[in-house]
């Protein structure tokens, strides 16, 4: 009993002393706020807060989720994909699942309170999601509710990192995040003038691309080639953009390629018809409106519209007829090509042309050189490795026992990748597609030497008539 009332003497004085140190405590604050001047005030704890950040060996960066009360600040949603990407889930006991709308997939980041570690070259990095209830207690609803911000805490060392290297790291991180999660489009013509966008879904790849391998691999290499060449384009002081002519048959995978290509480097594609253009204006007004990191794509370029030569226009009468006159505002080769390659060409940064062509020898020679179309890519028939990728696209096989004679016939038949896509496409059973396969060659062998044997008649025909003609003569 006497321990027990021992021990009730002494939380009491410990009850006493700490109200008394919490009166005195008041008591001074109160003297402070009545007698020192403010400026005084805020000198005197800046440097406490001074003497107490040289003491300890942790630095804090606060990243607040709105820049001033209300502008959104970027470096928030930066860090917020970022650490989306680093945290486990099996270590963090509170999640925070989110989705901007129904078609986008979930992001897991860190729930209010949580914190997880970060380690960027050797260094240790805790980050914190802090939300503080501000709310005004007049009920008004003016004041703030809500503030959130992450903290990252790490040792002081480091601060010189933390600032010039880690943060840029991931801002340029999270920005490429973004750019291959987002939702690419395609824009066409409108108006004339206009661009009308939508959702490009295309699923083209390099993968299932119907193409020869070292092809295929020359064009990624000089796609990955361009969109890291920025300051070397700026040194040179040539505009940020490259040219690709594909040209070939119908059918051999040129839109697929176009499709890939955006895949891959993450661009919208610009599907400029240029019969829907009215005059230059109206197409420097679209080429302008287009955004940087872009893929300009003029399909059948030798039979869209009959560009008209540079040279046309001069010397000519000017008492030309109205409808000479509304000619003349119409789209020309000097137009495009002052966007490909001009003045205009300069207008926008890490652009990619494409022009399409079956029939490449019907351009003009302008558009072709280096500069405008710096890379021309020819699509041809389907090759033996070009149905190997399309069988394992629509079957998912590497073999069977019909590719010896399919890849016979494949290389005496002209045949293109669309056409064997099709004859795939129409039966879900392997065997059966692959055998309707081999009687397709087989009936375009047959077309092609009843062909050759029309050709060698009308051939011998023509000979005999020419020998008979000349047997009169004589």
């Amino acid at each position: 009993m006497a321990s027990y009332d021992k021990a009730f003497e002494s939380y009491k004085k410990a009850l006493t002393t700490a109200a008394s140190v919490a009166a005195s405590v008041m008591l001074v604050r109160s003297v402070v706020n009545d007698v020192v001047p403010y400026e005084l005030r805020e000198m005197l704890f800046s440097g406490f807060g001074y003497l107490r950040s040289r003491v300890s060996s942790q630095h804090t960066i606060i990243v607040e989720k709105k820049n001033d009360g209300f502008t959104n600040n970027h470096i928030y949603n930066a860090v917020r994909t970022y650490l989306a990407t680093r945290i486990n889930a099996d270590l963090q006991q509170r999640l925070r699942v989110s989705s901007m709308d129904e078609d986008d997939k979930m992001m897991i980041s860190m729930a209010e309170g949580e914190e997880m570690l970060d380690v960027y070259e050797g260094t240790e990095f805790k980050w914190c999601l802090i939300c503080n209830d501000n709310s005004s207690d007049s009920g008004n609803g003016s004041g703030l509710q809500n503030e959130v911000s992450f903290e990252v805490s790490f040792h002081k060392n480091h601060k010189e990192k933390a600032l010039k290297s880690y943060l840029p790291f991931i801002l340029a991180t999270a920005k490429d995040i973004k750019a291959r999660e987002r939702t690419l489009r395609i824009y066409m013509t409108e108006y004339s003038s206009e661009w009308s966008p939508i959702d490009l879904h295309h699923p083209s790849t390099f993968d299932t691309l119907a193409m020869d391998q070292k092809l295929k691999q020359s064009i990624i290499d000089d796609l990955n080639r361009f969109i890291k060449r920025k300051d070397y384009y700026r040194k040179i002081g040539k505009a940020w953009k490259r040219g690709y002519l594909l040209y070939g048959p119908p059918g051999t995978g040129k839109s697929s390629l176009i499709a890939a290509m955006a895949n891959l480097l993450r661009f919208d594609i610009y599907d400029l018809e240029l019969t829907e253009v009215n005059s230059n204006s109206d197409l420097r007004r679209l080429l302008v409106g287009m955004s940087n990191r872009s893929i300009l794509v003029v399909e059948d370029i030798d039979c869209t519209i009959e560009l008209k030569q540079r040279e046309e226009g001069e010397g000519r009468d000017k008492s030309n007829s109205t409808e000479e006159n509304k000619g003349e505002d119409k789209v020309t080769l000097s137009g495009l090509l002052n966007f490909v390659d001009g003045l205009w060409s300069t207008t926008g940064e890490e652009r990619i042309i494409v022009f399409t062509t079956n029939y490449k020898e019907r351009l003009d020679p302008a558009l072709l050189r280096p500069g405008r179309m710096d890379m021309h890519i020819h699509m041809g028939y389907c090759t033996q490795e070009s149905f190997r990728i399309l069988t394992n696209n629509y079957h998912s096989i590497n073999y069977h026992d019909t590719y010896p004679e399919i890849e016979k016939l494949i290389k005496d038949v002209k045949v293109t990748p669309a056409e064997v896509a099709e004859v795939l496409m129409r039966n879900d059973d392997t065997n059966i597609a692959l055998h309707d396969l081999v009687d397709f060659l087989k009936s375009k062998m047959i077309e092609v030497n009843e062909i050759k044997t029309e050709h060698k008649e009308t051939n011998n025909q023509l000979d005999e008539k020419k020998d008979n003609r000349d047997s009169d003569k004589k």
